[in-house]
């Protein structure tokens, strides 16, 4: 069995970030994809309040467990909840080399500001492929109709 070696990944840490509600295979895919490309892979998971000041709703699961699943996921090295969406203020924290998110959001103006704030860091935006038909919101609405009781 080939043993994989950290020079043969495109970065050296990768960082991305979300509410992680209602964990799926969406997320998982992403998780992993950003994972392959990347020695050391850190996940922010917006802490609770950051998700009411700019969803205005409360996540399902609360950030620690959210977080807790997170943590547990074999293509991830770190996780931490965060408490803003700005890039460049984590970026100084965590100083990683790329940013992986859905390409759901490519040409989205938020992640073009992203792109041009990151930009003299050297930092590379790098959208993955999305998951179709899958997102917490789908599952959010289609949950009072799974689960009925007799």
């Amino acid at each position: 069995m080939p043993v994989t070696k950290h020079f043969d990944k495109k970065y050296k840490v990768g960082y991305t970030q979300g509410v992680f509600d209602m964990f799926h295979i969406g997320h998982l895919m992403l998780l992993n994809n950003a994972a392959k490309q990347c020695e050391k892979l850190i996940v922010g998971v917006n802490s609770d309040l950051l998700v009411q000041e700019y969803k205005h709703k409360t996540p399902v699961v609360n950030e620690y467990n959210r977080a807790e699943i997170i943590r547990n996921i074999k293509a991830v090295d770190e996780c931490v909840i965060v408490k803003t969406l700005d890039k460049v203020e984590i970026r100084k924290e965590y100083e990683f080399d790329a940013i992986f998110i859905g390409d759901d959001w490519k040409g989205n103006e938020r992640w073009l500001q992203t792109e041009r704030d990151l930009k003299p860091f050297g930092v590379d935006v790098v959208y993955l492929p999305h998951t179709p038909d899958v997102s917490s919101t789908i599952l959010r609405e289609e949950e009072p109709n799974r689960v009925k009781g007799d």
